[in-house]
């Protein structure tokens, strides 16, 4: 079962939360674990700017089409850490520390990431993800504040 509330993002908040940024990171996180392309598709830019743990910066085409086709798929995410910074009524940055099991291309990787992503409200636009990073957080990086 996939949480639909609050509840996992709103339990791991550092510092003060941000209700409209924590929906934000909630309704992202239950797209990408039922492959939900088009909420995807309504929280992603369209000129997004995003780096994969590879190092490779990925489109918001290429993001979408992997979840369409299958090639990669959310099997558990765990939300560990949430902070957020409200640069503005328009610009937010957050970083969340989650375990995560993804099957890519049929493989399985399970482990400790932290996305950053950069949520922006542009001209009269809903808000969205205009840029970002993952990456796996290594064992000594775990209990650093």
């Amino acid at each position: 079962m996939i949480d639909l509330d609050l509840t996992p993002l709103a339990a791991v908040v550092v510092g003060a939360p941000d209700p409209e940024i924590l929906d934000l990171e909630a309704r992202i996180r239950v797209a990408q674990l039922r492959a939900d392309v088009p909420a995807m598709d309504a929280l992603l830019a369209d000129d997004l700017l995003f780096t994969g743990p590879d190092g490779t910066v990925g489109t918001k085409a290429q993001d979408l089409a992997a979840h369409q086709s299958g090639a990669v798929r959310f099997r558990e995410h765990v939300p560990m850490e949430l902070r957020v910074r409200r640069i503005g009524p328009a610009v937010a940055v957050t970083a969340l520390r989650a375990q995560l099991t993804v099957e890519v291309a049929g493989t399985l990787v399970s482990g400790e990431y932290r996305y950053t992503r950069v949520w922006a409200r542009e001209g009269s636009r809903d808000w969205r993800v205009v840029g970002g990073h993952v990456s796996a957080v290594p064992p000594r990086a775990r209990e650093a504040p």
